[in-house]
């Protein structure tokens, strides 16, 4: 009985975790940008960006971000509603 205990904890501790990754999964690289939000570079090189509250926002194309570390990305595509399908799929599991 301990043991089937154990793995239900382990299993809800881990639950959360899995959960959050749909939108990583999909993408090919994430990108931590200097005020705070995320870049998305999917597999097919087209971009989306999630503010630093969890939501996608819009990125026009041509759009320069800066990443945490400094570097300049001129954005490709705008991939906002790709992106808000992916968070609101996290967040129904």
């Amino acid at each position: 009985m301990k043991l089937k205990i154990a793995l239900f904890t382990m299993t809800l501790a881990a639950a959360p975790v899995f959960a959050m990754h749909a939108a990583r999964l999909e993408a090919s690289r994430t990108v931590p940008l200097a005020n705070g939000e995320t870049l998305y570079v999917f597999k097919d090189g087209l971009m989306a960006k999630e503010s630093r509250f969890g939501r996608a926002i819009y990125l026009r194309p041509g759009e320069v971000v800066v990443s945490a570390d400094g570097q300049q990305i001129t954005a490709v595509g705008n991939e906002v509603a790709r992106l808000a399908s992916l968070l609101r799929k996290d967040h129904k599991n």
